[in-house]
Protein backbone atom coordinates (compact mmCIF):
# COMPACT_ATOMS: atom_id res chain seq x y z
CA UNK A 1 0.00 0.00 0.00
CA UNK A 2 2.71 2.58 0.58
CA UNK A 3 4.18 1.94 -2.14
CA UNK A 4 1.03 2.73 -4.24
CA UNK A 5 0.55 6.38 -2.35
CA UNK A 6 4.34 7.14 -2.86
CA UNK A 7 3.51 6.43 -6.84
CA UNK A 8 2.49 9.85 -8.48
CA UNK A 9 1.70 9.90 -12.56
CA UNK A 10 4.44 13.38 -12.78
CA UNK A 11 5.19 14.98 -15.77
CA UNK A 12 8.47 14.06 -17.49
CA UNK A 13 11.05 17.27 -17.38
CA UNK A 14 13.63 17.14 -19.83
CA UNK A 15 17.22 18.58 -18.93
CA UNK A 16 18.89 19.68 -21.46
CA UNK A 17 21.76 21.66 -19.83
CA UNK A 18 25.89 21.00 -20.57
CA UNK A 19 26.41 19.40 -16.91
CA UNK A 20 23.40 16.80 -17.71
CA UNK A 21 25.21 15.36 -21.16
CA UNK A 22 27.47 12.31 -20.10
CA UNK A 23 30.52 12.18 -22.63
CA UNK A 24 31.87 8.90 -23.89
CA UNK A 25 33.86 7.39 -26.52
CA UNK A 26 30.47 7.18 -28.76
CA UNK A 27 29.93 10.77 -28.54
CA UNK A 28 33.50 12.34 -27.55
CA UNK A 29 34.02 13.65 -30.91
CA UNK A 30 30.73 15.25 -31.90
CA UNK A 31 31.22 16.95 -28.17
CA UNK A 32 34.03 18.70 -28.90
CA UNK A 33 33.00 19.96 -32.36
CA UNK A 34 29.63 21.38 -30.41
CA UNK A 35 32.05 23.10 -27.69
CA UNK A 36 34.71 24.49 -30.75
CA UNK A 37 31.57 26.03 -32.21
CA UNK A 38 33.75 29.22 -33.39
CA UNK A 39 36.23 27.18 -35.10
CA UNK A 40 33.62 25.16 -37.75
CA UNK A 41 34.94 26.00 -41.51
CA UNK A 42 31.93 28.19 -42.83
CA UNK A 43 30.30 28.64 -39.47
CA UNK A 44 28.16 25.49 -39.59
CA UNK A 45 28.40 22.00 -38.67
CA UNK A 46 25.97 19.23 -39.50
CA UNK A 47 24.62 16.66 -36.26
CA UNK A 48 23.99 13.15 -37.36
CA UNK A 49 23.09 10.28 -35.23
CA UNK A 50 20.18 7.83 -33.91
CA UNK A 51 16.47 8.63 -32.48
CA UNK A 52 17.59 9.35 -29.04
CA UNK A 53 21.70 9.86 -29.13
CA UNK A 54 21.07 13.40 -27.74
CA UNK A 55 21.10 15.52 -31.04
CA UNK A 56 18.28 17.85 -29.21
CA UNK A 57 20.17 17.93 -25.79
CA UNK A 58 23.79 19.28 -27.56
CA UNK A 59 21.81 21.53 -29.70
CA UNK A 60 20.60 23.02 -26.95
CA UNK A 61 24.17 23.44 -25.45
CA UNK A 62 25.35 24.94 -28.50
CA UNK A 63 22.24 27.47 -28.49
CA UNK A 64 23.30 28.30 -24.95
CA UNK A 65 26.71 28.80 -25.66
CA UNK A 66 26.68 31.48 -28.72
CA UNK A 67 22.93 32.65 -28.12
CA UNK A 68 21.28 30.86 -30.76
CA UNK A 69 17.79 29.70 -31.54
CA UNK A 70 16.06 26.53 -32.47
CA UNK A 71 13.55 25.79 -34.80
CA UNK A 72 12.25 22.54 -36.63
CA UNK A 73 12.94 22.30 -39.93
CA UNK A 74 9.39 21.04 -40.61
CA UNK A 75 8.02 24.70 -39.25
CA UNK A 76 10.92 27.06 -41.57
CA UNK A 77 7.92 27.16 -44.62
CA UNK A 78 5.74 29.72 -42.31
CA UNK A 79 8.58 30.80 -40.48
CA UNK A 80 10.14 34.46 -40.07
CA UNK A 81 13.45 33.58 -41.69
CA UNK A 82 14.72 36.84 -42.01
CA UNK A 83 14.00 36.50 -37.74
CA UNK A 84 15.68 33.69 -37.82
CA UNK A 85 18.88 34.37 -39.62
CA UNK A 86 19.26 37.69 -37.47
CA UNK A 87 21.08 35.23 -34.93
CA UNK A 88 22.69 31.75 -35.16
CA UNK A 89 20.51 29.11 -35.98
CA UNK A 90 20.20 25.35 -35.45
CA UNK A 91 17.91 23.36 -37.33
CA UNK A 92 16.63 20.12 -36.62
CA UNK A 93 15.17 16.96 -37.97
CA UNK A 94 16.12 18.52 -41.57
CA UNK A 95 15.79 14.99 -43.58
CA UNK A 96 12.13 15.24 -42.57
CA UNK A 97 11.64 18.17 -45.06
CA UNK A 98 13.27 16.39 -47.82
CA UNK A 99 10.86 16.58 -50.70
CA UNK A 100 8.74 19.26 -49.23
CA UNK A 101 9.33 22.07 -52.19
CA UNK A 102 8.53 24.89 -49.39
CA UNK A 103 10.42 23.88 -46.60
CA UNK A 104 13.47 23.03 -48.44
CA UNK A 105 13.57 26.64 -49.94
CA UNK A 106 13.10 28.33 -46.59
CA UNK A 107 15.80 26.25 -45.31
CA UNK A 108 18.26 27.22 -48.39
CA UNK A 109 17.44 30.57 -48.35
CA UNK A 110 17.92 30.79 -43.89
CA UNK A 111 21.35 29.07 -44.39
CA UNK A 112 22.47 31.46 -47.10
CA UNK A 113 21.11 34.39 -45.18
CA UNK A 114 22.38 33.19 -41.47
CA UNK A 115 25.68 32.80 -42.76
CA UNK A 116 25.46 36.14 -45.20
CA UNK A 117 25.03 37.98 -41.72
CA UNK A 118 28.12 36.47 -39.91
CA UNK A 119 26.06 34.21 -38.05
CA UNK A 120 26.61 30.10 -37.45
CA UNK A 121 23.96 27.06 -38.24
CA UNK A 122 23.65 23.92 -37.07
CA UNK A 123 21.65 21.13 -38.55
CA UNK A 124 20.82 17.68 -37.04
CA UNK A 125 19.29 14.79 -38.66
CA UNK A 126 19.14 10.84 -38.20
CA UNK A 127 21.55 10.15 -40.92
CA UNK A 128 24.53 11.33 -42.94
CA UNK A 129 23.33 13.97 -45.59
CA UNK A 130 24.26 11.83 -48.49
CA UNK A 131 21.71 9.54 -48.10
CA UNK A 132 19.20 12.83 -47.08
CA UNK A 133 16.41 13.03 -50.03
CA UNK A 134 16.68 16.44 -51.20
CA UNK A 135 15.25 17.96 -54.07
CA UNK A 136 16.77 20.88 -53.95
CA UNK A 137 19.72 20.40 -55.85
CA UNK A 138 21.67 23.85 -54.38
CA UNK A 139 20.32 23.15 -50.85
CA UNK A 140 21.61 19.12 -50.87
CA UNK A 141 25.13 20.27 -52.83
CA UNK A 142 25.70 22.63 -49.31
CA UNK A 143 24.41 19.94 -47.03
CA UNK A 144 26.86 17.69 -48.41
CA UNK A 145 29.72 19.99 -48.50
CA UNK A 146 29.10 20.36 -44.40
CA UNK A 147 31.25 19.80 -41.55
CA UNK A 148 29.75 16.15 -40.40
CA UNK A 149 30.09 15.35 -36.26
CA UNK A 150 27.98 11.69 -35.80
CA UNK A 151 26.70 10.49 -32.54
CA UNK A 152 27.03 6.50 -32.23
CA UNK A 153 25.17 3.98 -30.81
CA UNK A 154 25.71 3.70 -26.32
CA UNK A 155 29.05 2.15 -25.40
CA UNK A 156 28.00 0.48 -21.45
CA UNK A 157 28.90 4.16 -19.81
CA UNK A 158 26.44 5.90 -21.99
CA UNK A 159 24.02 3.34 -22.47
CA UNK A 160 23.92 3.37 -17.83
CA UNK A 161 23.79 7.38 -18.45
CA UNK A 162 21.42 7.49 -20.75
CA UNK A 163 18.82 5.24 -18.35
CA UNK A 164 19.87 7.27 -15.11
CA UNK A 165 18.88 10.58 -17.08
CA UNK A 166 15.67 9.26 -18.66
CA UNK A 167 14.74 8.16 -15.22
CA UNK A 168 15.50 11.32 -14.04
CA UNK A 169 13.18 13.31 -16.65
CA UNK A 170 10.60 10.87 -15.35
CA UNK A 171 11.13 12.12 -11.71
CA UNK A 172 11.87 8.35 -11.03
CA UNK A 173 14.54 7.00 -8.96
CA UNK A 174 15.10 3.26 -9.67
CA UNK A 175 17.11 1.09 -6.87
CA UNK A 176 20.68 0.94 -7.35
CA UNK A 177 21.45 -2.31 -9.52
CA UNK A 178 17.90 -1.73 -11.74
CA UNK A 179 20.22 0.68 -14.07
CA UNK A 180 23.18 -1.89 -13.89
CA UNK A 181 20.71 -5.18 -14.71
CA UNK A 182 19.13 -3.26 -17.48
CA UNK A 183 22.53 -2.16 -19.49
CA UNK A 184 23.73 -5.81 -19.37
CA UNK A 185 20.85 -6.48 -20.80
CA UNK A 186 18.17 -4.94 -22.92
CA UNK A 187 18.90 -3.68 -26.36
CA UNK A 188 21.89 -1.69 -26.79
CA UNK A 189 20.11 1.63 -28.92
CA UNK A 190 18.67 5.18 -27.46
CA UNK A 191 15.57 3.77 -28.90
CA UNK A 192 15.53 0.58 -26.50
CA UNK A 193 16.51 2.57 -23.46
CA UNK A 194 13.34 5.33 -24.23
CA UNK A 195 11.18 2.96 -24.60
CA UNK A 196 12.19 0.74 -21.56
CA UNK A 197 12.00 3.32 -19.03
CA UNK A 198 8.43 4.38 -20.18
CA UNK A 199 7.31 0.76 -19.74
CA UNK A 200 8.92 0.64 -16.30
CA UNK A 201 7.09 3.88 -15.80
CA UNK A 202 3.95 2.96 -16.79
CA UNK A 203 4.01 -0.65 -14.94
CA UNK A 204 5.06 0.63 -11.30
CA UNK A 205 2.26 3.27 -11.95
CA UNK A 206 -0.37 0.82 -12.64
CA UNK A 207 0.90 -1.89 -10.63
CA UNK A 208 1.42 0.81 -7.66
CA UNK A 209 5.07 -0.40 -7.41
CA UNK A 210 9.06 0.83 -7.55
CA UNK A 211 11.18 0.40 -10.07
CA UNK A 212 13.16 -2.03 -9.04
CA UNK A 213 15.14 -5.10 -10.71
CA UNK A 214 12.57 -7.85 -10.43
CA UNK A 215 10.49 -4.82 -12.22
CA UNK A 216 13.20 -4.44 -14.73
CA UNK A 217 13.20 -8.05 -15.15
CA UNK A 218 9.21 -8.56 -16.04
CA UNK A 219 9.10 -5.61 -18.38
CA UNK A 220 12.12 -7.21 -20.39
CA UNK A 221 10.36 -10.64 -20.19
CA UNK A 222 7.28 -8.86 -21.20
CA UNK A 223 9.23 -7.46 -24.40
CA UNK A 224 10.91 -10.68 -25.68
CA UNK A 225 7.84 -12.88 -25.15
Amino acid sequence: MMSRQLRFDLPVRRVLGREDFFVSPANAEAVALIEAWQDWPDRKLILTGPPGAGKTHLAHVWAALCGARIVAAGDLDSADIAGLASRSVAVEDVERIAGDPAAEEALFHLHNLSLAEGNSVLLTGCRTPSLWPLRLPDLASRMQGTLLAHLHEPDDALLAAVLTKLFADRQIAPTPDTIPYLARRMERSFDAARRIVAALDDEALAAGRSVTRALAAEVLDKRRN
